[in-house]
């Protein structure tokens, strides 16, 4: 059995604990029903039924029809597939014109290099202080060879909410692809596709406690895109390669679990921030980022006066608390965190700012524990 120094988890942003109820769902598909679903006989066929289960689950979770579900390694194939599936699908000799915010993650952000490299002209929409990108610097982006605007539903680093169904009625009228990240979002936010009014929709499974490896693009009916992996029909013809059963399975049984206990797990998370942020405001020179706007439950990003990140964590580490950074210093990187920047955070605060991020596994007994932590590390 691998060993572990860390016993409380306070990163549930990057990824998530297996629930039992997932792995209990993926125990028969590594052994008994190890068939390939796309195969005709009996223990092919148990093996596709539960890939489709795994799509009624999912699309229940998001309000969407199950054949408009579909799986992927996670939420950077889905957020590029979103990206390029569409840029593909345009006209060749058109003009094309994307529409991004300064606040995406890394796997639109990246992305959006290679659709420059293809012919795509990208522009990116500005967020405000609190981190919020308005609908008014989408607006004034569009342009008649605009076909996709993507913008995040709940913000990595921060926590904070996006306004995509107000960015969803102004391009209502328009033939414009609206797609959203919301890997961060389901569990902690409702999510209705319908209500919502996007086009595509990213979703990754280790972070509602389902394993890693699995994720979902949501694609509305009648969306034209193109496919990225191709070989052989799987997913309607979408996306070719053999099913990972075992983690789809995993991911249909986390979206049922996080469906079913919604509403407690949204409120136990936002009492733990409010634990959290309340013993915060009581630290002179703490500074909270984007606590002056509507935020998900499960994220608290803030700076420690004159406390470098990187040490902060590794101390931390060394106590069995596991919390990550707010910034890309975490990664050895020199700049610090493009939100922050994006935010006008000054470089100091935005170096010395950590992102604990809550799971429905953690207690207040634990932020009493780390609280207690944090004070003894800023004194010293």
């Amino acid at each position: 059995m691998v060993e572990t120094t860390t016993k409380i988890y306070l990163d549930n942003a990057a990824t998530t604990p297996l629930c039992g109820e997932a792995r209990r769902a993926m125990e028969p598909y590594w052994d008994d029903v190890f068939g390939n679903a796309s195969s005709p006989y009996a223990i092919s066929r148990a093996a596709r039924g539960a890939v489709d289960a795994a799509r009624h689950q999912i699309a229940n979770l998001i309000g969407a029809h199950p054949d408009e579900i579909v799986f992927t390694s996670g939420g950077t194939e889905s957020d590029n597939w979103a990206l390029l599936g569409t840029a593909l699908a345009q006209d060749k000799d058109a003009e094309k014109h994307v529409i991004l915010s300064n606040i995406e993650h890394p796997a639109i952000l990246e992305t959006a290099e290679t659709l420059r490299r293809i012919g795509v002209e990208v522009d990116f929409a500005r967020c405000d202080e609190n981190g919020t990108v308005h609908p008014d610097e989408i607006e004034k982006l569009l342009r008649e060879s605009t076909f996709l605007v993507s913008l995040m539903m709940v913000n990595n680093e921060t926590g904070v909410l996006q306004p995509v169904r107000e960015i969803a009625h102004l391009l209502k009228e328009t033939k414009v692809l609206l797609h959203t990240d919301a890997v961060q979002a389901a569990g902690k936010v409702l999510l209705n596709v319908d209500e919502l009014g996007v086009d595509l929709l990213s979703l990754s499974g280790h972070k509602i406690r389902g394993p890693k490896g699995s994720g979902v693009l949501y694609v509305r009916r009648n969306t034209h895109m193109q496919s990225l992996l191709r070989g052989g029909p799987q997913e309607r013809g979408r996306r070719a390669g053999t099913e990972n059963i075992p983690a789809i399975v995993g991911f249909g049984a986390a979206a049922e679990l996080a469906k079913s206990t919604f509403d407690r797990n949204q409120m136990h998370l936002l009492n733990l921030r409010t634990a959290l942020e309340n013993e915060l405001n009581t630290i002179d020179g703490v500074v909270i980022h984007g606590n002056e706007t509507q935020r998900a439950p499960h994220i608290c990003n803030f700076s420690l006066p004159g406390k470098r990140a990187e040490s902060v964590v590794l101390n931390l580490d060394l106590q069995g608390f596991a919390v990550g950074t707010g910034s890309a210093c975490a990664s050895g990187a020199l700049h610090p965190s493009h939100v922050l920047e994006a935010m006008h955070v000054t470089l100091e605060e935005a170096q010395n700012s950590l992102r604990v991020s809550f799971g429905v596994q953690n207690t207040i007994e634990e932020v009493r524990q780390f609280i207690d932590a944090l004070k003894i590390k800023i004194k010293n």
